[in-house]
């Protein structure tokens, strides 16, 4: 479990303030239906949110990453993440996906889309293109019931609504597969995709039938 606030660093000659710099914590924390007590993001106009609540990251995907990145230091949270989670990949983890997690209860809302700051953190650009490339983006999930979080407690799912939509279908559709309809039909119809995806979609829909 990760948490941090936003500070300011120098990114190509600019200051910019940024929350993507998480530190591992072991005592409890309050899980807020916004974020994590001692967490936030500074630019809130496309991080956090009730949708965005939290960012979850796959630690498997780590030796990935250590390979692709010989000599940086991937330390948990080293993406941004508030949960450095196991056995919860994108492909077999779907839109709508509940979870107790301690005393609260979250929901699977959608898969991280990386920023610039994504590049402040790794001091590199082309991290960016080869994040989303690699197709491991991890997810976020909105809070449906506050409580308290350890890191040592267990992601538990406790309902599945819909088995329609994974986390790696949606970026499959957004950056690889554009013109598959019927995958594009089926996302906008899952009830927990934010608004803004399924207007998404339906623009990349409706350019493709005209209707």
């Amino acid at each position: 479990m990760n948490v941090g606030l936003p500070k300011d660093v120098t990114w190509q000659d600019k200051v910019v303030t940024t929350g993507i710099f998480k530190e591992p914590v072991k005592a409890p924390v309050m899980l807020r239906t916004l974020n994590l007590d001692g967490d936030g993001q500074a630019d809130l106009t496309v991080h956090g949110g009730v949708t965005k609540a939290v960012y979850t990251y796959p630690s498997e995907h780590y030796d990935y990453w250590r390979r692709e990145l010989p000599g940086v230091d991937l330390h948990w949270g080293m993406f941004g993440e508030n949960f450095t989670d196991e056995g919860l990949l994108e492909e077999n983890v779907y839109i709508g996906d509940r979870f107790r997690i301690g005393e609260t209860e979250v929901i699977v809302t959608e898969p991280r889309m990386p920023c610039y700051k994504l590049g402040i953190k790794f001091g590199r650009a082309d991290i960016i293109k080869r994040f989303l490339a690699s197709r491991r983006t991890g997810f976020y999930f909105a809070v449906v019931r506050e409580g308290m979080v350890g890191s040592r407690d267990a992601m538990e799912m406790i309902g599945r609504e819909q088995q329609e939509i994974s986390v790696a279908d949606i970026i499959r559709l957004y950056s690889f597969e554009r013109d598959d309809a019927k995958g594009l039909r089926r996302a906008i119809q899952v009830e927990a995709l934010p608004e803004s995806w399924k207007g998404y979609f339906q623009h990349q829909l409706e350019k493709q039938t005209g209707r």
